[in-house]
């Protein structure tokens, strides 16, 4: 899984799965589309207006939880 950010345009995309030729993507609503690769499985998605949606105009770290091993990991967010 991967996270990236491009404070340029205020746009955030998470991908779950390796590379692929092409996606269908759905819109959810105006600030948020998922991508769907050919298999049917979520490939990645999409946040528009990221900054307020992530929280990070407010500083808050990106946290990560195993809830299996009941472990938390933050890092903030540059």
């Amino acid at each position: 899984m991967e996270l990236s950010y491009d404070s340029k345009y205020n746009i955030a995309y998470i991908r779950f799965r390796d590379k692929v030729d092409e996606v269908e993507t759905i819109k959810v609503s105006d600030e948020l589309f998922i991508d769907l690769s050919p298999d049917g499985k979520v490939y990645g998605i999409e946040l528009l207006n990221a900054g307020d949606q992530l929280g990070m105009l407010e500083g808050k770290p990106f946290t990560f939880i195993n809830e299996a091993e009941n472990k938390k990991t933050e890092m903030p967010i540059v």
